[in-house]
């Protein structure tokens, strides 16, 4: 796990570029805090930032170059099969010089090129220059673990782990109003958009090849999860009992897989299905597999450590926890706002910015359960989505309800005022189209609202539709083209692997582990197991009772009775509390003063003002979320447009 930074001059000036790579570099130094190293080519010149995990020694630093010095490689990632790779690689005649799976990999590509990532079991991101044929290639993993962004101009073109690398070297930034308009609808930036124009990112499974002579480049699709209703296992018994036993066989492999490496591995436990489950399989292949969770006794309601207590006793995991005051949680809030390189307003990055911090002052490398929502059905918009496609008592009783629940107050930080906050908007959702509604529950707020709080209205601009409106269609046609009007739930889980995992919860785990020199791992994203998880019928997975039902019924013997009656919940950051009184001045002063937001021109001076006037009353309701999202973005702005 490192980073990765990359230039290809196009001109004079571009080659000049290549001295502000000590700098991008520095920026990277958190993802890779162990060696930093460059390597110029001609008009090529690669960067690296190591964090040492397989083979550490000083042979495995990267860039790393074959035994020709015909190809250079700059890797973030871990191949996970990299030993039986080697095997294969030198029963062909290669020859080994480190213990790295670095190492494997360029072997690999010079074997295969860019074949090379049907064979590679792994998380990645990566870059190879072949000075022979003068092409660089860059891959990014199958499911969208790893991040990669680009840049493009007329001296140069660049590519990093993270925007702020490509920020070192003077680029332009303008900002992207259909990405800063999606931005506000799901408080982060779907690829292959970012939030300046000149930038994009790879999607999952894609890589760009570069000829570096002429600078062409040109964008291409190496996988795509597998789906098609055709291929779904029949719903009977007997299936259902041996897809069980299949789950677990991968999830095991997986698992296993997973735990190589030359420091010690432990992993993450909320005390959820999920990160219980991966614990319970590691401790089985490890019997010194440690695991780590954090406590919040200041908020009573969203502590899960006894549920993770339970696990580890059960299994007898040596178990720490971190417990977690609000002031510590206000304490770090700086730190997450300054590390981010691009508006990402899901507030929980906080939460999973300090677990990162205490555990990797023990260990370098934890395993997490990220991933089985999206595929088994754990969210609530899952659980909702099932009942509306089914009709049944419950979209009644949300009908009758929403009349009353419309005079009623609506927040987050209250169970009563969330409840009515989520009937009302599952009434409004399943009224509504398939692809409509994935968007409304997938979004904050939706594209009405988002427009008011922008000053140049994107969807409708003097009475027509603007070019921004067209590109916003196309962005959200992309990610919902899958769900069909006759289809089942599998469509919308299918979408939520391509929008919200990789571009909000592998994007957060991400880089709030990186910035804690800590690598996190996902058995659940095994591609083998998540190719596997999308032939299961959507029975097989949520029903009237139970959510996850599979995974659920697959481990019950093994998990703590205590954990099956639990309601799904996730940790709410106390942001109304901050924001009506630490933060209060800030937001007043500071990210949405009012003068500063005039002479911005960006948002709409009078929806900020009446959004500041809610957020501090007695009735909020979801006032919160996007008065985060403008302050995350505005932080942003003043530290990247404004300095």
């Amino acid at each position: 796990m490192c980073g990765i930074v990359g230039v290809i001059a196009k001109t004079e000036k571009g080659l000049n570029s290549f001295s502000n790579m000590p700098q991008a570099l520095k920026m990277l130094s958190l993802r890779g805090p162990d060696f930093q190293a460059t390597k110029t080519i001609k008009n090529v010149c690669f960067g690296h930032a190591r964090l040492s995990i397989i083979d550490t020694s000083e042979q495995a630093n990267q860039p790393f170059i074959d035994v020709t010095e015909r190809y250079t490689l700059t890797f973030n990632g871990e191949i996970y099969n990299y030993k039986a790779l080697k095997i294969k690689l030198e029963q062909m005649g290669f020859i080994f010089k480190t213990q790295s799976d670095t190492e494997v990999l360029l072997n690999l590509f010079i074997a295969y090129r860019e074949k090379c990532v049907e064979f590679i079991n792994g998380f990645f991101a990566f870059a190879i220059f072949d000075n022979k044929t003068k092409e660089v290639y860059i891959f990014r993993d199958r499911i969208g673990i790893k991040p990669l962004v680009f840049y493009d101009d007329e001296d140069k073109f660049i590519f990093a782990s993270e925007t702020k690398a490509i920020s070192a070297f003077s680029v332009k930034k303008e900002i992207n109003h259909t990405a800063l308009f999606t931005y506000l609808q799901l408080q982060y930036i779907p690829a292959p958009k970012s939030i300046c124009s000149n930038f994009s990112k790879l999607t999952p499974g894609e890589y760009l090849k570069i000829e570096t002579e002429e600078i062409k480049v040109s964008k291409h699709k190496y996988y795509q999860i597998p789906y098609s209703p055709t291929t779904v296992k029949k719903v009977t018994p007997a299936n259902y009992n041996d897809a069980k036993k299949q789950l677990k066989t991968l999830l095991q492999k997986s698992v296993e897989r997973r735990l190589v490496a030359d420091v010690e591995v432990g992993g993450f436990l909320s005390g959820g299905i999920d990160s219980s489950v991966i614990a319970i399989e590691a401790k089985k292949q490890n019997a010194n597999f440690k695991t780590f969770s954090i406590g919040f006794p200041d908020e009573p309601f969203f502590d899960e450590t006894k549920f993770a207590k339970a696990v580890a006793q059960k299994h007898n995991i040596e178990h720490e926890v971190f417990e977690i005051s609000n002031q510590d949680l206000f304490e770090n809030l700086h730190n997450v706002l300054d590390y981010l390189d691009e508006p990402f307003g899901d507030s929980s990055a906080l939460p999973v910015y300090i677990l990162s911090k205490f555990t990797s002052k023990q260990i370098k490398v934890a395993l997490s359960g990220d991933g089985a929502d999206e595929m088994f059905g754990g969210y609530n918009k899952h659980y909702a989505e099932y009942n509306a496609l089914n009709r049944g008592f419950k979209g009644l009783l949300a009908k009758a309800f929403s009349p009353i629940g419309k005079l009623l107050p609506q927040g987050r930080n209250n169970k009563l005022l969330n409840l009515n906050r989520k009937l009302l908007r599952f009434n409004k959702g399943q009224k509504m189209p398939r692809k409509s509604r994935y968007w409304l529950w997938a979004s904050i707020c939706n594209e009405e609202e988002a427009n008011y709080y922008l000053n140049e209205r994107l969807i409708i601009k003097e009475q027509r539709l603007t070019d921004n409106a067209f590109e916003f269609k196309k962005l959200k046609d992309q990610f919902t083209k899958h769900i069909t009007k006759q289809g089942t739930l599998n469509e919308v889980l299918y979408a939520d692997m391509h929008m919200v995992l990789p571009n909000d919860m592998l994007t957060k785990v991400d880089l709030m582990s990186m910035a804690n020199s800590l690598e996190v791992r996902t058995p659940f994203l095994d591609h083998e197991l998540v190719e596997f998880a999308f032939t299961l019928p959507s029975a097989f997975k949520i029903n009237s009772t139970i959510r996850k039902k599979i995974l659920q019924e697959t481990y019950k013997e093994e998990l703590p009775e205590i954990l099956f009656k639990r309601p799904k919940q996730g940790f709410e950051v106390p942001l109304l509390k901050w924001f009506q009184t630490e933060l209060k001045s800030k937001i007043e002063n500071f990210w949405l003063e009012k003068s500063f937001v005039a002479e911005q021109g960006i948002f709409n001076p009078e929806a900020i003002s009446e959004l500041k006037k809610t957020v501090f009353s007695s009735n909020p309701k979801d006032s919160v979320a996007t008065t985060w999202d403008l302050i995350v973005f505005q932080n942003w702005y003043k530290k990247n447009i404004v300095s």
